[in-house]
């Protein structure tokens, strides 16, 4: 059920206490962030060295210290094929702990709502495209990010058993591959994107002739700027209050192969290109089914000028076939260009 404003039992307010977890991380960082620039002026972060959310005790202390009002639940053990296929008892076993942890407190301490982040690997490998929220448990999931996937279904039915036994207000969001400030740049524990702009930027820098990318390059990605999500998370928080997940995307996708080819073009390389078929391509196509927050976004009047798309139009135009405007510099090529430039200068400064 969509429900306007009026009608919600609760109401973020500038001085409300407002729980940022994970706050330096892609997603956290940009709530944050979108946060502040709303005039939100009493919210609460912590590092990871300050409060480690896989331990009981130091969250159940944090919670009776702080008694936030309301929590972005973005904190999460994350990383690539790579990471996930090897350490799949890592990513399993803290991402439970964390959701546990928060999910327990923030009921014991009587938060009045709880966004929680999943991910798009909750679907199932071979679910239709777009994925719509009603394909969660339906198949077989993409072996490569099983556990992580089983670690975040657990938090949505977490979510959706403190709300039927406890009557919290819990709601859980599905982003779709995020890009923005505060990526991973690492060369092992990164994601796609991220992964690809270190490759084809250190490739120039250092003059190499070749670039090796995993996979066939053949699967199909959607892409949403960290921005973007957090306007739909600041959204849903104040309006949506229903048990059923939401997904936060923008409906078109690209292939790793076009992602690839784009990056080496913005980035001036012109060596080879060579993909190693061994490494493994994970699921085949991603692209999100993004119909319900939109219709809530429309019930609701929200102007195109609140929406950065349809639903969000700032998100990813490097892929969009419309070409640049020459006559002003502008267009989906000169803003992905702006951003794989801000994090070249990233990679450089972090020490290559």
């Amino acid at each position: 059920m969509l429900t306007k404003k009026s009608q919600a039992n609760v109401d973020m307010h500038p001085d409300s206490r407002i729980y940022v977890a994970g706050h330096r991380g892609l997603a956290g960082s940009a709530i944050l962030r979108a946060l502040e620039a709303r005039g939100f002026k009493n919210l609460i972060v912590r590092t990871h060295a300050e409060l480690d959310l896989t331990d009981a005790v130091a969250t159940q202390a944090f919670f009776v210290q702080e008694r936030p009002e309301f929590v972005f639940l973005a904190a999460a053990k994350v990383g690539g094929i790579h990471d996930n296929s090897s350490f799949p008892v890592d990513f399993l076993r803290e991402n439970l702990l964390i959701q546990t942890n928060v999910f327990h407190e923030a009921w014991r301490s009587g938060v009045q709502k709880l966004l929680f982040l999943g991910s798009t690997c909750i679907y199932p490998k071979f679910a239709p495209q777009p994925i719509p929220e009603s394909a969660l448990l339906t198949g077989e999931l993409e072996s490569t990010n099983e556990a992580y996937a089983i670690a975040k279904i657990a938090g949505i039915k977490a979510c959706e058993a403190y709300r039927r036994q406890y009557g919290t207000n819990f709601i859980a969001v599905m982003p779709t591959n995020l890009y923005g400030p505060n990526d991973n740049f690492h060369p092992e524990h990164s994601h796609v994107l991220p992964a690809l702009i270190r490759r084809f930027h250190e490739a120039k820098r250092d003059g190499s002739s070749e670039v090796t990318l995993w996979g066939s390059g053949t699967p199909r990605r959607e892409f949403l700027h960290s921005d973007d999500l957090a306007d739909a998370c600041l959204f849903l928080m104040e309006y949506y209050d229903d048990p059923e997940i939401v997904n936060v995307g923008w409906g078109r996708d690209c292939t790793i192969r076009e992602l690839a080819e784009l990056i080496a073009e913005v980035v001036e390389y012109d060596g080879s290109r060579t993909w190693d078929a061994s490494k493994p391509d994970g699921t085949p196509q991603k692209l999100l089914d993004p119909s319900k927050l939109t219709r809530l976004a429309f019930f609701l009047g929200a102007r195109p000028s609140e929406c950065k798309a349809d639903p969000f139009e700032a998100s990813l135009k490097f892929v969009s076939p419309t070409p640049d405007d020459p006559s002003t510099g502008d267009g989906p090529r000169g803003e992905f260009e702006c951003f794989i430039a801000d994090f070249r200068g990233d990679i450089d400064r972090a020490g290559g």
